[in-house]
């Protein structure tokens, strides 16, 4: 049984449109993403998330609608599976109304359309007009005749009407605008391309004929002339011109057209300067469009009138997008430039220029993706079963120039209350309380190499900075500053060690060290304080006697300290971290004897350098974390009787070396926030420890800051300012984006040489002409710096890339980049259709070809099993061993039609055909002289357009196709007979993200979310089952087999309580024995591990 959820919510704009929703004087923009609406507020900040809602499909249409009986707008939605329903905004409730449940037009016996935008609506606003199949148009009257309608029967859509048209396939059609003196029965133009591949150009008259009471009336299409033939072939876009011109633009690829009574009226073609795809438009006004070609670039175009003829056009070229599926102009100068292969942006366009106001992120379309843990790759026990928390997908996004790598993890996002100024070269931070009885913490410390900056803050957030503050030192670095004791201040400098009274700032006492040297680290806890002194001494200050020294040790034999801690619990014990022998000890305090030790590294470079003890866990050890050097975390836990430390765990962070900071809790125990080049919150959840990634990616150090103003709140300082913020309660998806400007095909990863291999894409224009380049690179696993690149060969394209432990004929295995080619020129012989290529990394990181390989097909896919190449070619799947400088083949195994993906288990190759599913193949080595073999031993008999495959369990495998579907198929190996053994049967169909879920909570998850479904509806009130079934062209389901929709059970957390209940009270009649609280926490648990 499966468990989907997302991970990462669809950030994909194809649709987007202007409109009156939320209220009735202020226009809103509405976004498709996928299954997912999003309503914006355009203000002068840009645009501002108002709501967002998912539904039960993937959204293909938006138009907005005008009842006459209401206020606002209403908005028309059209999913893929050819239904559509109308909502209207509920002011009350703040969310969506279902003003017509959903109307299903899905007909199995047609051709779906691949028109760009299938709804119409002419501009009289009569009708509209869907264009879902491939000759077939359905109207839809808007303006409703016969009964009246009552107030709660406010709409605008009759009942659909389809009608039969001879034009399949259509590029694009546009309802015109008619002069008055028409006799105003709507007119279509349709874009279409003929059975002789012509492009061509049809009007057609809508007949309408209204249908007595109860019936849906008549719609048919006449020919208003013969079909124009003479279009340029790249034509691919119509626009309707308004009056007083009226007529139609045909936007082609070297060209644009105006037809004044098309198709075969008056028409005006002048070439373009430079050649272009348009693939969007907007209307600006009656006169003028905004225009996006496919590489980007944004054009302004005007018609040029003459006594309200048209007498020509200009076209400027403006500046450079993302690539545009859809246009929005929203205000005078600003538009919206919605994009499905780039980030989405909010553009003001300037004199033959244009500004990016805003960009919202997308990482769609995601081409390959690898899995980079920084957390769990050290040679020591891992953190956890789950993920350490710096665990990233790094995914290949965009195309083209819109082309880049996004580090996609999730993490703890940071709200930023308020800036304090700029400030460079912060080293520590610090929060104190002016008065002893107060819980709330009003003056901020900021600590820099050669002064001390005093912050005192109002109880309404006003800030002024202090000259002097109770008597602290000012013109020194302060190392730690706190409250103490009943009503005193600590602060240690580099030199010596103030105690101050709170009221005046009497010095109360004084330490210095002897000889003038210098105070390296510093801690304070239980009432006393502990001093590293020269880097090669330990002392002891007792707060309560005003500071008298209690203990001092020197550490020659150790080395030089790198970090000392002194906690709160347990009492009376020193932990402290050394450079020679990069090792830990842990003191007791008042004698300074090592109790016990630890050595953390055999090198000097893994050396301690900040600590922390820390109840982390309730009910559990205290954690000591130990920030070393190279980046990593290593956790113990320790024991409070004997102070032992056991459980050592490592997480790597990244490259350097972390800061920790305790954030206090409430319920008492303590966060931790790691700052480094990949900041870090770790907290307990359960019994486990979480490090979650925190979006201060440019934090240096951190303080908890529970001021009036900013309750719960932390300062964070970068190396340019002090910022005020809060941290976010739960984690959410964080992205990071490195712009490429070439389509990223593939992507794979080395722990090893802690870098990705990529395959890019290169296209650019010479003349009209348009050049493609794929290259190899290597980059860096941090920076994503490029390292090194290896340019294939023109008109070759990369097609597979993977990382592979590969046997050389000596025996020993060796880590390899191996990357398939093919060739779509048309000087390539047929001999050479592809390339197979190993690349090794030298010591310096650069790429080494040791072999290659000119195969006869290309070369889609790639994997290893049992240390060779295992590739998939055209109609083949070949085994070639790594013999440098060539490769060699072992074995082959013919498939169906063509391989498209394989995933390797052992010895077991899964092999995904473009058309025949998924079969199993077994790879053995031939032994005393016989050859290597590749066997089938399963395949699953049902047709099936496959498009990748991989291995889940024992026997079980994941299986994608081309028509949005995922089954998991079992082998049956426990089969009666050997046909039996070689089934593969389908156990899921489901689609979305992929876990799967132990057998002693399935029955509870199925009913939770047959409950769940049963009260929680979709806008449109689509069936929950009837969008989650298995659908197909050859097999379609009434509802999902066997998973659970993550989405949809983790809302049971946002039901009321009375809701809530329902639900459990329906599970405890089903037989399930289980309480609000048990469900809520399951559900909960459930959502944190994504």
């Amino acid at each position: 049984m499966a468990y989907l959820a997302p991970i990462h919510k669809p950030s994909s704009v194809r649709h987007a449109l202007k409109i009156r929703f939320l209220d009735p004087n202020e226009e809103s923009l509405i976004i498709a993403k996928a299954n997912r609406i999003e309503i914006y507020s355009h203000t002068d900040d840009g645009l501002t998330l108002s709501y967002t809602r998912a539904l039960y499909g993937k959204v293909t249409m938006l138009e907005r609608l005008q009842p006459p009986q209401s206020s606002t707008e209403h908005l028309f939605v059209g999913t893929d599976r050819q239904m559509y329903f109308t909502l209207s905004w509920d002011a009350q409730e703040q969310q969506f109304h279902t003003e017509r449940s959903f109307v299903d037009q899905a007909d199995p016996t047609t051709r779906d359309s691949q028109i760009q935008d299938p709804c119409l609506i002419d501009p009289t606003r009569q009708f509209m007009a869907l264009q879902l199949f491939d000759g077939i148009i359905t109207v839809l009257p808007l303006a409703a005749k016969g009964k009246k309608k009552g107030p709660s029967e406010a709409t605008t859509l009759g009942e659909p009407i389809p009608s039969r048209i001879t034009e399949f396939l259509v590029r694009s059609s546009a309802f015109l605008h008619l002069p008055n003196r028409n006799d105003g029965r709507p007119q279509i133009a349709l874009l279409y391309e003929d059975n002789h591949q012509k492009t061509c150009l049809s009007v057609k008259t809508l007949n309408f004929s209204a249908g007595m009471s109860g019936e849906a009336g008549t719609a048919s299409f006449d020919d208003v002339d013969k079909p124009r033939e003479d279009l340029e072939l790249g034509a691919s876009l119509l626009i309707p011109v308004p009056g007083p011109a009226c007529g139609l633009l045909v936007l082609a690829e070297t060209s644009i057209s105006y037809l004044n009574k098309p198709p075969l009226g008056r028409s005006l073609t002048e070439p373009l300067k430079e050649t272009a795809i348009f693939v969007a438009w907007t209307q600006v006004d009656q006169q003028r469009w905004l225009m996006a070609d496919d590489y980007g670039n944004l054009y302004f175009f005007m018609l040029l009138l003459e006594n309200d003829e048209v007498s020509g056009w200009k076209l400027d070229k403006i500046g450079l997008t993302s690539r545009a599926s859809v246009l929005v102009y929203l205000d005078p100068g600003i538009v919206f430039v919605g994009s499905h292969q780039g980030d989405s942006q909010l553009v003001r366009i300037q004199d033959h220029s244009i500004e990016v106001l805003q960009t919202l992120s997308n990482v769609a379309p995601i081409l390959d993706f690898t899995i980079m843990d920084l957390g769990n790759r050290s040679g020591e026990a891992r953190t956890n079963e789950y993920s350490s928390g710096q665990a990233r997908i790094v995914t290949g996004s965009g195309a083209f120039h819109d082309g880049s790598l996004r580090s996609i993890r999730s993490g703890v996002g940071l709200e930023e209350q308020g800036l304090l100024g700029e400030m460079k070269h912060i080293t520590d931070l610090f929060a104190l309380r002016s008065a002893v009885a107060s819980k709330y913490e009003d003056v901020l410390i900021a600590s820099f190499v050669d002064e001390t900056r005093v912050f005192r803050f109002s109880a309404d957030g006003e800030v002024e900075e202090q000259r002097n503050y109770n008597g602290l030192l000012m013109s020194e670095e302060t190392l730690l500053v706190s409250n103490v004791l009943d009503n005193n201040l600590l602060q240690v400098t580099r030199s010596k060690v103030h105690l101050l009274e709170m009221e005046g700032g009497m010095i109360m006492a004084q330490w210095s060290a002897p000889n003038e040297q210098a105070i390296t680290a510093t801690s304070a806890g239980n009432r006393k304080i502990a001093l590293s002194v020269a880097g090669s001494e330990i002392v002891i200050l007792d707060l309560d006697r005003d500071l008298q020294l209690t203990a001092r040790r020197p550490f020659f034999e150790e080395g030089q300290i790198s970090c000392i801690h002194l906690p709160s619990v347990p009492r009376d014990v020193c932990i402290a971290g050394f450079w020679q022998s990069a090792s830990i000890a842990v003191l007791e305090a008042t004698s300074l004897e090592i109790l016990h030790k630890v050595t953390m590294s055999e090198d000097s470079v893994s050396v301690p350098r900040s600590l922390l003890l820390a109840q982390i866990l309730e009910d559990q050890q205290p954690t000591l974390f130990v920030a070393m050097a190279n980046g990593e975390v290593v956790t113990f836990a320790m024991d409070i009787e004997n102070v032992s430390l056991s459980t050592r765990k490592t997480t790597i962070l990244g490259t350097q070396q972390a800061n920790l900071k305790a954030l206090p809790r409430e319920d008492g125990l303590v966060n931790v926030f790691a700052t480094c080049e990949h900041p870090s919150l770790i907290y307990g959840a359960g019994n486990r420890i979480v490090y979650s990634a925190v979006t201060a990616e440019e934090a240096s150090c951190v303080c908890p800051f529970n001021s009036k103003a900013y309750p719960e709140s932390v300062a964070i300082a970068t190396a340019e300012d002090l910022r005020i913020a809060l941290v976010d309660t739960e984690r959410t998806t964080h992205v990071q984006t490195l712009k490429v400007s070439e389509t990223v095909r593939r992507v794979a990863y080395s722990a090893k040489l802690k870098a990705f291999g990529l395959g890019t894409i290169h296209r650019s224009l010479r003349g009209s002409h348009e050049v493609i380049q794929s290259s190899f690179k290597l980059a860096d696993e941090v920076f994503f710096k490029e390292l090194d690149t290896y340019a294939l060969d023109e008109d070759e394209l990369v097609e597979s890339v993977i990382r592979a432990d590969l046997q050389e004929p000596s025996g020993d295995s060796v880590e390899r980049f191996v990357v398939g080619t093919s060739y779509v020129g048309e000087e390539q012989s047929g001999s050479e259709r592809g390339r197979i290529i190993v690349f090794a990394a030298t010591s310096e990181r650069k790429l080494q070809v040791v072999a290659q390989l000119t195969v006869k097909g290309a070369c889609r896919v790639l994997g290893v099993v049992c240390g060779r190449i295992v590739a998939g070619l055209v109609k083949v799947v070949v085994v070639y061993s790594l013999n440098t400088p060539s490769l060699t083949k072992q074995a082959t195994y013919r498939t169906s039609t063509a391989p498209i993906d394989i995933s390797v288990h052992g010895s077991l190759v899964a092999i995904a055909d473009l058309m025949k599913s998924i079969s199993i193949v077994q790879y053995t080595r031939g032994t005393a002289g016989t050859s290597d073999e590749l066997k089938e031993i399963a395949r699953h008999f049902q047709t099936a357009w496959s498009t990748a495959v991989a291995y889940v369990d024992d026997h079980t495998w994941l299986e994608s196709e081309a028509e949005g579907n995922l089954m998991i198929l079992q082998h049956n190996v426990s089969g009666v007979t050997a046909e039996d053994r070689r089934r593969l049967e389908r156990v899921d169909g489901s689609i979305y993200l992929f876990a799967l879920i132990v057998p002693s909570k399935q029955n509870l998850l199925m009913r939770l979310q047959q409950a769940i479904a049963a009260r929680v509806q979709s806008p449109g009130h689509v069936p929950f089952n009837r969008y989650r079934a298995f659908k197909s062209s050859v097999r379609e389901e009434e509802e999902p087999f066997r998973f659970v929709d993550g989405e949809l059970v983790e809302k049971f957390v946002d039901c009321p309580p009375m809701v809530q209940e329902e639900i459990c009270e329906e599970l405890v009649s089903g037989g399930m024995n289980v309480e609000v609280e048990e469900v809520r926490e399951l559900v909960e648990g459930l959502r944190r591990l994504r």
